[in-house]
């Protein structure tokens, strides 16, 4: 009898560890100790995770809240050789003294904790283990595998997920890319297999456009070459889970436009609002996100990724575009929006995988109430880069916080916070800082992230009239060496109305 009730005891005991559905799953971070960090040059990718997880904090080499942020840290700068890529300031921050002193405070009986990167390296993997920290995403060797768009184009070959007609093969010269593509048509789209916001997709019609860009296309053993189509972007983030792939909404995309940045095909920005797309997209979208998600799975990843999708105008097709194995700049819009309020954000269902605990999801259920228009509210966010050919210094800097804009169409600073869930209106902006007082203004710099209500396209994918007076009035408010900003403001003014800035 003895052994009987003991048996029933562990199997109670089991059952007690098994979360059954969303409520459980948030009582479970509710409650959470174990200490879980989002280390990155900030903390814009997930933005709000430590409301929803007790014992988040973010690590961050940029301080965009000015040292009031109750769960960003950010060390004191120590010297450092110049930072040419994401990992190498994620890397800085591993061997900083004052993070691994932060990381040892608060370990819980010894566990350290967990740590989630936006982008990071074999060298970032080997820091983190030498400070006791487990590393929550598929390995940085997986990630650079699925991350190669070449690779990316075969994975959704095998998962039944369309791409544009393409050819993935080496190019020599200009004549051996015609030979090579001649069922593709005049017009072509190159694509090397790694790239970041349009840096590495190259628009070639003939042999000059070529000529630009040839050394990158002919030093790669494989580029991605593609019929040029008349399309508009799309993007749509997913987590992949032991009970299927979970897909938010499908939303808008920002690409190329010269108010915001430099580069041609470069992303800057998203929109989700109720029928952005016709069902029929809608559910095509969802479809071959779910079916590449299990094909992610046989691969060996799990986890958070988003998926880029091409609409073409002329025909309604859709087609897969490219893969982030990560988090993204979309993930802030993707766990903020009605539907992942009334369940859970998609970034928990990523860190629930690495939490050593049984779970149960109908994720079936849960993906045919995300992609319902009433379950989405409409929101908008632009990044802004510097896109003048100058460089200065910055002396006065725009804070984070809610921004207001005005009748005449000024802007002006309201008031401190550190989400966007205080803007009330159409009217309002949450604006995160990122070059601040002291950093260089450079073509292509990040400035920051303006995240508002409502859309800031038209509904021909063109910046609406009050997307280009944010742009404006932020742009305005970064001073610098060189006033090219207040030019810039002007001109937008004129051309919308006639109004002025503050």
């Amino acid at each position: 009898m003895a052994k009987i009730q003991s048996k029933l005891h562990n199997l109670a005991e089991r059952e007690k560890k098994v979360l059954n559905g969303i409520s459980d799953i948030r009582r479970f971070f509710y409650k959470n100790e174990i200490p879980i960090y989002f280390i990155s040059a900030t903390n814009f990718n997930l933005l709000g995770a430590d409301e929803w997880i007790k014992g988040f904090k973010y690590i961050s080499y940029i301080d965009c809240f000015d040292r009031q942020h109750p769960n960003v840290f950010v060390p004191s700068e120590l010297p450092h050789e110049e930072f040419k890529s994401i990992e190498d300031i994620n890397n800085y921050l591993l061997e900083h003294k004052e993070v691994s002193d932060l990381i040892d405070k608060r370990a819980i009986n010894g566990n350290k904790g967990k740590a989630l990167f936006l982008m990071f390296d074999e060298r970032t993997e080997a820091l983190a283990k030498e400070l006791g920290l487990e590393v929550i995403f598929p390995t940085a060797s997986l990630r650079n595998h699925l991350d190669n768009k070449v690779t990316t184009t075969r994975v959704a070959q095998k998962a039944g997920v369309p791409s544009v007609p393409n050819v993935l093969t080496k190019i020599d010269n200009y004549k051996d890319l015609r030979e090579k593509t001649k069922d593709l048509g005049e017009h072509l789209v190159i694509q090397t297999p790694f790239g970041d916001s349009g840096h590495t997709t190259f628009f070639i019609s003939n042999e000059a456009e070529f000529k630009k860009h040839e050394e990158e296309i002919v030093s790669e053993a494989e580029v991605k070459i593609m019929k040029r189509i008349n399309c508009i972007g799309s993007a749509i983030e997913a987590c992949v889970t032991r009970h299927g792939t979970i897909v938010a909404p499908l939303m808008t995309e920002l690409v190329g436009f010269k108010e915001l940045t430099p580069y041609q095909g470069g992303w800057c920005g998203n929109e989700i609002f109720p029928g952005a797309f016709t069902k029929n997209i809608r559910e095509k979208a969802r479809l071959y996100t779910e079916k590449f998600g299990n094909q992610l799975r046989e691969e060996g990843y799990k986890g958070y990724f988003e998926l880029d999708f091409l609409i073409d105008q002329d025909n309604g097709e859709i087609y897969l575009g490219e893969l982030n194995p990560r988090v993204t700049g979309a993930s802030s819009i993707t766990n903020h929006a009605v539907f992942a309020l009334a369940d859970c954000p998609l970034f928990m269902f990523h860190i629930l995988e690495w939490m050593d605990i049984d779970y149960k999801l109908n994720v079936s259920q849960l993906n045919q109430r995300w992609n319902r228009p009433e379950n989405v509210d409409g929101w908008s966010q632009l990044v802004i880069k510097h896109t003048e050919d100058t460089i200065d210094t910055i002396r006065y800097a725009p804070p984070t916080g809610i921004w207001v804009m005005k009748e005449d169409g000024t802007v002006y600073y309201s008031r401190y916070d550190t989400h966007r869930r205080a803007v009330e209106s159409e009217q309002e902006a949450f604006f995160l800082r990122i070059s601040n007082v002291g950093d260089y203004r450079y073509e292509g710099a990040d400035l920051g992230i303006l995240v508002t209500r409502g859309r800031l396209m038209t509904d021909d994918f063109k910046l609406n009239d009050r997307a280009k007076l944010w742009i404006a009035g932020i742009r305005n408010n970064f001073i610098g060496d060189t006033p090219t900003n207040m030019t810039f403001a002007q001109n937008t003014i004129a051309e919308i109305g006639g109004f002025k800035l503050m």
